[in-house]
């Protein structure tokens, strides 16, 4: 922190007390300390977006300038319409025929060989079908014995349906909806009464119909080459006893281009990622830098560039020595991310990537060097201190940071964890989290399902039928894998 503050000589500063420069000091480093904390956002820490506000702008070079283009779409935007279907496709075709001239009044006849088409797009009102099965019992007129007619095989021994249960699954696992809205939605729109219970054990049975499918396609992640790895809030009451310290849950996440596996844990520990990822694991993984990774060799991780981005800033953010140190750092990362895009665009050749980023590379590590080796008294908190700090534990981590740049399938952020974590954040706000182990088990299935079918371009809905049907008829579930043409 420079000293002597600001609007006072340096002779005037001398001749203050020792003890009332101490205090100075130390409430300006408090007050810098307070700024910084206050100016926290999801760009400069941990933060996620959604407690950002609804007023908070990104200032700086992030702030996004006015283009003076109205709203809509601009001048050579091709524009997007409404796909007609076919007319034998259509429930009813009604043609309209002029009969007279609009300019004369002369009376018109014929045919026009390609009329106008104008469809307008309904739904029928949606009424359930229910099918009652009735089990007569008989008493034998011999023994007196009461005998009950049994359910025919493949009749659902529940009272709801494959459709009905998998529209169920869909809501809750791809649409977020609570058990509640679930409900409502359900008597509102298709006329079905059901409670939250019955809710509840149709996404139980529903995941265990998901159970195998799900450690098939765990196995399946564990043998990529690279995975991204992240973990997110994700409460779990102590409903069944599970849980009777209270300890709040994780939602991990492991990523790769088709497949996406959830584990909701009471545990963000070091020994929960070695679960996770699973010990047969050899590829590389894409990470932040929060410590149960550390048991990771460096040579197989990349650390996201996205969370040390938010380092840099940090620092810029700050005053003084931290906010030229900052600035710097953030001016290197942008001229980066521009070779990594020119290599992703085709612009440039690997080698080329190499080759005009060792610079840069060298430069970023200088940095961090010498705020490192500058240093700071110790137990001081002050700005300084907190950039010294950030340096020295990226510098711990420096060979991870450019992993991407010897594997062409490393990714430098670990965007695709985070995007995959969003819908999953989304639903725990919604629904308050999971109320017990059975519920967490159940969540993560669903998640896993839905997040990897829509990741493969596959129907949902089709699939929790399919699966729902596999588990009541004692058939092999379907798989979860990537299918092959």
């Amino acid at each position: 922190m420079p000293f002597p503050p600001a609007g006072i000589t340096d002779h005037e500063w001398e001749a203050t007390p020792p003890g009332v420069r101490a205090l100075v000091e130390q409430l300006l480093s408090r007050i810098a300390q307070l700024e910084e904390q206050k100016g926290r956002s999801s760009r400069n820490s941990s933060k996620p977006p959604s407690s950002d506000g609804n007023g908070f702008k990104p200032s700086g070079e992030e702030k996004r300038k006015a283009s003076g283009r109205k709203r809509g779409g601009q001048e050579g935007h091709p524009g997007a319409s409404r796909n007609l279907l076919p007319s034998e496709q259509c429930k009813e075709v009604i043609p309209h025929v002029p009969t007279t001239c609009r300019g004369c009044g002369e009376a018109l006849c014929g045919e026009d060989p390609d009329p106008h088409r104008h469809q307008v797009v309904d739904i029928p009102k949606i009424a359930p079908f229910v099918i009652e099965h009735q089990l007569h019992r008989l008493i034998c007129p011999h023994c007196h014995t009461t005998t009950c007619a049994e359910l025919p095989v493949g009749v659902e021994s529940g009272g709801f349906g494959p459709q009905l249960s998998a529209l169920v699954g869909l809501l809750g696992g791809t649409y977020h909806l609570s058990h509640r809205k679930v409900r409502s939605l359900l008597d509102q729109v298709l006329g079905v009464e059901i409670s939250t219970g019955s809710i509840n054990a149709i996404r139980c049975r529903l995941s265990e119909s998901l159970a195998t499918l799900v450690e098939e396609a765990t196995d399946a992640i564990r043998q990529e080459k690279v995975a991204h790895l992240d973990e997110t809030g994700g409460p779990i009451g102590n409903a069944d006893g599970n849980n009777p310290g209270k300890k709040r849950g994780w939602l991990w996440v492991m990523v790769t281009p088709a497949l996406t596996v959830f584990h909701l844990a009471l545990s963000r520990s070091g020994e929960m990622a070695r679960q996770v990822l699973g010990e047969a694991f050899a590829g590389v993984v894409v990470t932040d830098r929060w410590g149960a990774y550390n048991w990771l060799p460096l040579h197989r991780r990349q650390i996201c560039w996205a969370h040390i981005k938010r380092d840099f800033t940090a620092m810029a953010e700050r005053s003084g020595a931290s906010a030229q140190v900052g600035q710097r750092l953030l001016e290197l990362e942008k001229q980066l991310f521009e070779q990594w895009h020119r290599w992703r665009e085709g612009q440039i050749n690997r080698q080329e990537l190499k080759t005009f980023t060792t610079p840069i590379r060298q430069e970023i590590e200088t940095v961090l060097h010498q705020a490192s080796d500058l240093g700071f008294v110790k137990g001081e908190k002050t700005p300084w201190a907190s950039t010294v700090r950030s340096c020295r534990e990226i510098l711990k981590v420096a060979p991870a940071l450019w992993t991407f740049l010897e594997h062409p399938d490393v990714e430098p952020t670990n965007n695709a964890a985070e995007r995959a974590l969003r819908p999953a954040v989304i639903h725990r706000k919604l629904s308050y989290g999971v109320q017990s182990q059975r519920g967490a088990l159940c969540q993560s299935r669903l998640l896993t399902v839905t997040t990897s079918l829509k990741q493969q371009g596959r129907d949902v809905m089709a699939f929790l039928v399919d699966a729902w049907e596999a588990n009541k008829n004692g058939q092999p579930a379907p798989s979860l894998l990537p299918q092959r043409d």
